[in-house]
């Protein structure tokens, strides 16, 4: 199995409000998803270790974006998160392998740092019931 760094992204697209996806590679400069599932204790006073169920699955992904007001860019992707209620397809691409999630954005919280650098962590999380799996 070939070791993989997270350099040379293939595909980073979020829809935007009207479902076209669009690629925002170059806006982001940073992401951490999760794919969890709950755990249910199931451990009867018969035991001395832990007994688990495992649960349902879940994805939340946030992605750090850098301002970019220019037609199609990230900014056009996020600014409608306050003003619609609408699943945005989310798909990941690296190495070949691709993950990609129904996804509702939460938040769109630009903030300027005092250096001067204008710049939001944009959170989302599952959106239909899928269980997240990579392709």
């Amino acid at each position: 199995m070939a070791k993989q760094s997270g350099l040379g992204w293939t595909t980073l697209s979020v829809d935007d409000a009207s479902g076209t996806p669009r690629d925002i590679r170059n806006d982001i400069t940073n992401l951490q998803w999760a794919m969890p599932r709950g755990v249910q204790d199931i451990t009867g006073i018969d035991k001395s270790a832990y007994e688990r169920l495992l649960l349902l699955a879940d994805f939340s992904i946030t992605l750090t974006v850098v301002a970019n007001f220019a037609s199609n860019q990230e900014h056009d992707v996020f600014k409608t998160v306050s003003s619609t209620s609408v699943n945005r397809t989310t798909t990941i691409g690296i190495g070949g392998k691709s993950l990609a999630n129904e996804v509702l954005y939460t938040d769109y919280p630009l903030q300027r740092s005092n250096s001067g650098e204008l710049t939001a962590s944009i959170p989302g999380v599952l959106a239909d019931g899928t269980v997240p799996t990579w392709g």
